[in-house]
């Protein structure tokens, strides 16, 4: 039986979880796909290794180049967001996938790029050995009841300055 795990709050981590489960699959040769919404810079490890880890993980990208901030988000970003999702469908169809990764799915739910029934219809529908997790800030609490397991991560202590070390934040 699949299973649906939800990572949000304003702590960081989210993705990384994710990309935790994923490489965990990935040793069990386990088929992973991930979908990153509002995500377009190919310099991250996760995008980076993805020629490594064929034929187990594949990983696509559906955000604006060059998107910085939810100030700046527009009609682009909510296209971006409508072909991530469908994407989703269609590789859940033909790849297969035993874990479906929909990283940053809760932020386009709050910023209304996507609609939260879309997303619970897309869950409903998926094959019941399918493993899903869904990242992101500000998840809407149809997904906090929808997820079988829900993490909330929270800030405690960070530096002042924005930390960015290859490797770990990116």
């Amino acid at each position: 039986m699949g299973y649906i795990y939800l990572y949000t709050g304003t702590g960081a981590g989210k993705t990384a979880n994710a990309l935790g489960l994923a490489l965990r699959s990935v040793g069990h040769k386990r088929k992973v796909v991930i979908i990153q919404f509002l995500k377009w810079w190919k310099n991250t490890g996760e995008y980076q290794i993805r020629s490594m880890l064929k034929p187990y993980y594949e990983i696509y990208q559906f955000g604006r180049k060059g998107w910085i901030g939810l100030g700046t988000l527009d009609e682009e970003d909510k296209k971006l967001a409508e072909k991530g999702l469908k994407f989703a469908e269609k590789a859940i169809k033909e790849k297969r996938p035993d874990l479906l990764v929909l990283d940053e799915v809760n932020l386009t739910l709050y910023c209304g790029l996507l609609q939260v029934n879309e997303v619970i219809d897309f869950l409903d529908r998926l094959p019941k050995n399918v493993d899903v997790v869904l990242t992101g800030r500000y998840a809407p609490q149809e997904l906090v009841e929808r997820a079988d397991f829900v993490v909330e991560l929270v800030e405690v202590k960070a530096p002042k300055e924005t930390v960015t070390t290859k490797g770990i934040q990116y």
